[in-house]
Parts: structure tokens; sequence; C-alpha cells
């Protein structure tokens, strides 16, 4: 009965180091490019794009030599931005006006994926951003000059009741690791939710993003 007793302890002790040797974790952070698209009525429009950040943490387990799974929760900053200018001539007078806005999403991001390694230190993953908005704000500036006088207005409005609390964003990537633990990846996420709370018709307002970022892998082999 002790030789079996000590023989189950082996086996599980045994299961659980190979099992940690298999389980990874870290931080990472990096570099997001946001795009907004409004669609509605037929036309469609594209805001300009949004250069940002994410920062937070992951945690990778390996089934196997080639297959594996990974969660994180990120926080990043997404959103858009547009600015349109306009100049009048009539009289021999003339007026200049431009108009800038930007629409900011406060975001934390949790992406699951599935992982295949073709290499030992190289990945390819899928999966699903699943984004919840933490805060919305429209930032507007308007300026204007002419017939000797100047016009500047500015401000910003919290929009967050207007906004949708989730964006999907189904997405794939690719991941290179040093032997070292330390690696890069990249990623393309398609922003399929609509963020538009209560839109009038079959308006649309999808925020897609492209990430580039680096990290470090603690644990394993």
């Amino acid at each position: 009965m002790k030789k079996l007793l000590l023989i189950a302890s082996f086996a599980i002790v045994g299961t659980a180091v190979a099992n940690a040797q298999q389980l990874k974790f870290g931080p990472k952070a990096g570099y997001s490019l946001s795009m907004l698209k409004a669609e509605g009525d037929g036309e469609s429009y594209k805001f300009d794009s949004k250069s940002t950040f994410y920062a937070g943490a992951f945690v990778e387990y390996k089934f196997s030599d080639k297959f594996g799974i990974q969660g994180e929760v990120l926080y990043s900053p997404m959103g858009g931005k547009e600015e349109e200018s306009i100049t009048m001539s009539e009289g021999g007078m003339t007026v200049s006006a431009t108009a800038k806005s930007e629409l900011k999403l406060g975001m934390v991001q949790i992406p699951v994926s599935a992982k295949y390694f073709p290499t030992e230190n190289f990945a390819i993953a899928a999966g699903l951003n699943v984004g919840i908005v933490t805060s919305a704000e429209s930032e507007y500036s308007i300026s204007a000059s002419g017939m000797g006088q100047n016009y500047s207005e500015s401000g910003t409005e919290d929009i967050k009741n207007q906004v949708n609390s989730l964006n999907l964003a189904p997405f794939i990537g690719a991941e290179y690791t040093l032997n070292n633990g330390l690696f890069f990846d990249a990623r393309y996420n398609l922003g399929v939710s609509n963020l538009i709370k209560n839109p009038e018709g079959n308006e649309t307002l999808k925020n897609s993003f492209f990430q580039v970022g680096v990290g470090f892998k603690f644990g394993g082999k």
C-alpha cells in the first residue's frame, strides 16, 4: 500500500511539474493604430486613423509542442479623428475656417486566442478580442479668420451614454519568441460591433485596429 501511495504521489507531482512547464505568463505592451468606419443610407465614411498604445498582461498554456491557448487583459485608448477646412471668397474678402473633432474611447480588452506553433519560436494566432468601453468623449475645436476678425472655440463632451459598452473584434496574428523569453507580435483586429447605442435607421460605427507589440514570457521550460 505504501508503494502504491508513493507511486501515486510521484505521478501527481510529475503531472503538476509537466503542466507548470507548459504555462507561461508575463507583461506585454505596444502600439495600436485605431480605425473608425461609419456607414448609413448606402454611404460610408472613414475617420483618420488614431495612433495610440496598449499595455497589460497575458497567460499562455501549451497543450503540446504545436498547440496552445492564450488569454490577456489589456488597456488601450481607441477612437478616430477628422479635420475639415473651408475657404470662402466674396467681394474681395476671404474667410477661412477649420473644424477638428476626435472620438476618444477608453477600452479594456480581453483577447482570447488559439495558437499554432509551426516551430518552437514562431506562432500563428486567431481569436476574439472582447473590448469593454469604459469611457467615451468627443473633443472638438473650431477656428476661423477673415475680415480682420479671428474666432476660436473648443470643448469636450462626455458621450458614454451614446456608445455601446461592448466592442467585439475577431483577430489574426503572428508571434516570434526569442530563447530568452522576449517576444514580438502583430495582430489585425476586425471590429464587428456597432458602437452606436441608439442608431437611426441602419447607422453603424465600427472600430478596427492593428497592434504591434513586445512582451516577456516567464515560467515554462
